[in-house]
C-alpha cells in the first residue's frame, strides 16, 4: 500500500476492550489469523472469541483495542497464567490489520497494555514470536523484551515448520519509568 492510500492513524483510539467490541475484534482477529503468518490460530470463530474476551474482562486481564470509526484495527492482551505459583506471569498476544502496520500503532498498543499489566501486579510478561516475523521481534526488543530461547518447530502451517523465539520482559529489571520513557 502506498503512502497516499495508507489510512491515517492520528484518530485511532486505544481503549480497554468491552463487550461492544467483540464482533469487530473477531473480524480483526480472523483477518490476521487467516494470513497464516503471525498467530497460532488459523481462523477465529465468533463463539470462541466472545468467550475469550468475556473471560479476559471477568479476570481483569489487560486487553486493549485500537479503534477507528468504531472498528477494531488492532489489539494487545496479556493473559495471566492459571496456576497460583505462576500468577505473576502473563502471555502477551497482539495483532494489527495489514493496512495499519508500520505506523507506530503496535508500540502504542503494547505500551498501554504493559502499563496496565504492571499496575495489575504482573512481574513478567512472556511471548513467542515466529522467527520470520522480524518486524514484531524488533518492536518487542525496542520495548525491552529479551530473547530467552528458541522453540523449535513451534508451529506447523501448511506443512511448514516454523521456529519461535521465546521472549520476556521483567518489570523489576525494567521499572515503571522505562515504560513511561518509551511512551
Amino acid at each position: 500500500m502506498d503512502a497516499a492510500a495508507s489510512p491515517d492513524t492520528s484518530g485511532i483510539r486505544i481503549e480497554p476492550i468491552a463487550a461492544a467490541h467483540i464482533d469487530s475484534f473477531h473480524h480483526a482477529l480472523d483477518v490476521v489469523a487467516r494470513e497464516k503468518k503471525y498467530l497460532s490460530m488459523l481462523e477465529a470463530t465468533l463463539p470462541q472469541t466472545r468467550e475469550f474476551v468475556m473471560g479476559m474482562i471477568a479476570k481483569g486481564n489487560p486487553q486493549f483495542v485500537a479503534t477507528t470509526k468504531g472498528e477494531v484495527v488492532g489489539w494487545c492482551d496479556i493473559s495471566r497464567h492459571f496456576f497460583p505459583s505462576h500468577a505473576h506471569r502473563g502471555k502477551l498476544g497482539m495483532g494489527i490489520l495489514p493496512a495499519y502496520r508500520g505506523k507506530g500503532l503496535g508500540r502504542r498498543l503494547i505500551e498501554t497494555t504493559l502499563r496496565a499489566a504492571q499496575k495489575s501486579g504482573f512481574a513478567r510478561v512472556e511471548l513467542d514470536a515466529y522467527e520470520d516475523n522480524a518486524r514484531a521481534i524488533a518492536l518487542y526488543e525496542k520495548i525491552g523484551f529479551a530473547r530467552e530461547g528458541i522453540v523449535r518447530r513451534a508451529a506447523r502451517i501448511d506443512g511448514r515448520f516454523i521456529d519461535a523465539i521465546s521472549m520476556a520482559l521483567l518489570f523489576d529489571e525494567r521499572g515503571a519509568a522505562a515504560i513511561a520513557e518509551n511512551s
